[in-house]
C-alpha cells in the first residue's frame, strides 16, 4: 500500500492497513483504548481531513480511526455503481468497528461521511455512544429542503454527477483542478488550503479509477434510493451538529426540523466558516469537541 499522505511524527498519527468487510482499508490511527472514535470523511476528501482532530481526540483518551472510505486513497476500489450504495458503505463502517476490537463506538463525520453516520445511527448497525456530524443534515431534513428551489439550486452538481465520464474528466483535468477548486473555491479562509494541502487531495483523486469511484457514491444514491431508507428516522443517542454557516452546498434551512428526529440534540453554528468546517476552523471545532465530548474514561 502506498499511503495517501504522511502524517507528521509529532502528530501521533500513523497509517495502517485494516481488513474489514473482506476488503482492505487505508486507516489513519491515533491513540489507544477500547472506546473507538471512527471519523468518516466526505467528498472529495480523505482521512487527511481529520488531521487536526485526531491528536485532540487521542489526547482525550480515545482510540481514533479515520479510514479512507471505499473508493478513496489506497482503500479498496470495487467496480460498478452498485458497489457504492449507502447500505454497503454503512456495512464498511460497522465492519471497521468490529475489526478494531473496541467495546464502545462514537462516530464523527463530515459531508458524505455524515450521511453514512446518520444512517448508521438510524439503522442501529452497532450501539454507539454519541454521534457528531459536521455540515450534513439529517436525511429527512435534507429531503424536505430538496423540495424547494434554493437547496435544489445548490445541489445542481448532484445531477451533473449522474452523467457518464464527463464529471471525472472535468474534476481530473489540469492536475485535478476541479478537486482543488472544490476546496479553495468554496473556502472562506482560503489560507487554510495552500497548495501542499490541495496536492494531497489532487494526487489521491488521480489514482487509477479513484474519481469514478468517488463520484459513484452520488450515482448510487440516485439509482439505488432504497439503499438510503430511513424509516422513522429516529436517532436515540446524544448528537452534536457542527455547522459552518457559509456553506455554498447546503443551506441553513436544511437544519430545520432536526429536533423532530433527534431528542438529545446540540447544534453549534460557526459564522464565517465554509462547508469544510473541521479543516477551515480547526481551533473552533476542536474547542466545541472538547466542550461537548466527555473524556473516554468518564
Amino acid at each position: 500500500m502506498t499511503p495517501s499522505w504522511s502524517p507528521a511524527p509529532e502528530s501521533g498519527i500513523t497509517i495502517r492497513e485494516v481488513v474489514a468487510n473482506g476488503q482492505t482499508f487505508e486507516v489513519a490511527e491515533a491513540g489507544q483504548g477500547d472506546h473507538l472514535i471512527l471519523c468518516l470523511h466526505g467528498f472529495p476528501e480523505l482521512n487527511y481531513s481529520w488531521r487536526f482532530q485526531m491528536p485532540l481526540l487521542a489526547g482525550m483518551g480515545y482510540r481514533v480511526w479515520a479510514p479512507n472510505q471505499r473508493g478513496y486513497g489506497a482503500s479498496y476500489r470495487p467496480k460498478g455503481v452498485a458497489s457504492y450504495t449507502a447500505d454497503k458503505i454503512v456495512e464498511d463502517a460497522a465492519a471497521l468497528f468490529d475489526a478494531s476490537g473496541a467495546r464502545k463506538l462514537t462516530l464523527v463525520a463530515h459531508d458524505w461521511g455524515g450521511a453514512i453516520a446518520w444512517l448508521f445511527a438510524i439503522w442501529k448497525k452497532r450501539p454507539i455512544e454519541r454521534l457528531i456530524v459536521m455540515n450534513l443534515p439529517h436525511p429527512a431534513c435534507f429531503a424536505e429542503a430538496l423540495k424547494h428551489g434554493p437547496q435544489r439550486r445548490r445541489s445542481w452538481y448532484m445531477a451533473f454527477f449522474q452523467l457518464p465520464f464527463l464529471p471525472e474528466r472535468m474534476m481530473g483535468a489540469r492536475n485535478a483542478r476541479g478537486v482543488r477548486e472544490s476546496f479553495r473555491g468554496m473556502a472562506i479562509d482560503k489560507s487554510r488550503f495552500p497548495d501542499q494541502v490541495l496536492d494531497v487531495y489532487a494526487e489521491a483523486a488521480q489514482r487509477p479509477g479513484a474519481l469514478t469511484a468517488m463520484i459513484n457514491w452520488y450515482r448510487a444514491a440516485a439509482r439505488h434510493r432504497a439503499s438510503m431508507r430511513i424509516g422513522d428516522g429516529k436517532v436515540d443517542v446524544p448528537t452534536l451538529i457542527v455547522w459552518g454557516e457559509q456553506d455554498k452546498a447546503l443551506g441553513l434551512e436544511t437544519l430545520d426540523g432536526t429536533d423532530r428526529y433527534v431528542a438529545d440534540l446540540t447544534i453549534r453554528r460557526l459564522p464565517g466558516v465554509s462547508h469544510w468546517v473541521q479543516q477551515e476552523a480547526p481551533e473552533k471545532v476542536n474547542a466545541i469537541l472538547m466542550d461537548w465530548l466527555p473524556r473516554a474514561d468518564e
